[in-house]
């Protein structure tokens, strides 16, 4: 009686655990077909990423550009890039999330 009950909890759990895989896959495509886009200094400057963190492109007004002041649009440039990975960051962890209860599982994402 034991052996058999310990064998039909070992096979449901292999199958939640077959389950979990497939979400997890899911939702790392998902994750890796999603764009962010960002913008910085009222729109001067857009970067566009995606949720493998690549940067797809940015986009820069021409009136952002004032060869007397280089920092700003450099300041400009890196608050878009860092809010853009700070959102992909924060969906993925939501992502996870919702299939790990919270638990945080290194190397997943």
């Amino acid at each position: 009686m034991f052996a058999g009950g310990g064998n039909k909890n070992m096979q449901n759990l292999m199958k939640q655990a077959q389950k979990m895989q497939r979400d997890l896959a899911k939702a790392q495509e998902e994750l890796e077909k999603a764009e962010i886009e960002v913008s910085s200094g009222g729109g001067m400057v857009t970067v566009v990423m995606d949720g493998k963190y690549k940067l797809k492109s940015i986009k820069i007004d021409k009136e952002a550009v004032d060869p007397d002041d280089v920092e700003m649009l450099q300041d400009m440039i890196l608050a878009a890039i860092n809010e853009a990975t700070q959102k992909i960051a924060k969906m993925s962890d939501e992502s996870m999330g919702k299939m790990t209860g919270g638990m945080k599982i290194p190397g997943l994402f």
